[in-house]
């Protein structure tokens, strides 16, 4: 059991890439942690990395495109720790790079499911824990992505979904004023990660050559992520962005 002083949160997306990196980060700053994601396998091995942390996390499968799936995580997560301080709101996925008229609705709606949809399921559980805990209260931060500015090529599911999370983030912060509940966002541009790697070998750009991108280490957005999360609840990082110095993001276009 989580000591009085622990503070406790979720990470979706925790079996790889940015979400590992946060949330072991958390863990060895000594948050508790629940892991979740669709894979066991990979939230155990996050699990593992954390080394004597280990014992503060929490690995759960999770679809967050299915609200039982959701309703679970948050049930299990208020019976081992009791409240929650923060919701990273990080899990997605993307359509394949296909023309805008090719793209399926089927692909369209798994995007929107998971992007939106799961991101909305999370934050109604992080509201319903948040307010009635004591303290009362707690932060969310959504992560919208580059592309919750400015599109890639052939994005067009990815970019409107974080599009979306830009009004999810505006609004819950609107909405949680009176519960002492903070929302934020962090846009994220060329973390290196697994699904990132193909960027340093080369992706399309918007006048349809294909140049590599520069990465930044993944520890940055973790980094910056405990730094939003540990702020005291009367002060909020809104919208903080944090890329590769010299991707194509400043001038594209």
């Amino acid at each position: 059991m989580r000591s009085a002083t622990t503070k406790v949160a979720i990470v979706t997306g925790a079996g790889s890439g940015i979400g590992r990196a946060v949330s072991l980060t958390l863990l060895k700053a000594g948050w508790s942690v629940a892991l979740a994601g669709r894979r066991a396998s990979l939230l155990e091995e996050t699990a593992a990395l954390a080394g004597d942390a280990q014992a503060n996390s929490l690995p759960h499968v999770t679809d967050i495109a299915d609200p039982a799936s959701v309703a679970s995580l948050f049930a299990t997560l208020k019976a081992r720790f009791a409240r929650l301080d923060l919701l990273f709101n990080n899990a997605g996925t993307g359509a394949a790079p296909v023309p805008l008229e090719d793209l399926s609705l089927e692909h369209w709606k798994r995007v929107v499911d998971i992007n939106l949809t799961g991101a909305f399921l999370c934050t109604q559980g992080a509201f319903r824990l948040m307010k009635d805990q004591d303290p009362r209260g707690g932060r969310i931060i959504n992560n919208g992505s580059i592309s919750a500015h400015v599109p890639r090529p052939r994005s067009i599911a990815y970019t409107a979904t974080k599009h979306a999370i830009t009004g999810l983030t505006r609004s819950t912060s609107l909405d949680g004023r009176a519960y002492g509940i903070a929302c934020g966002q962090i846009d994220i541009g060329n973390a290196g990660t697994e699904m990132t790697r193909a960027m340093s070998k080369g992706v399309i750009q918007a006048d349809g050559s294909v140049a590599a991108e520069p990465l930044m280490d993944v520890s940055a957005v973790a980094d910056a992520v405990l730094y939003m999360a540990g702020l005291p609840l009367e002060a909020n990082v809104q919208f903080m962005t944090v890329l590769a110095s010299d991707m194509p993001f400043i001038g594209r276009g």
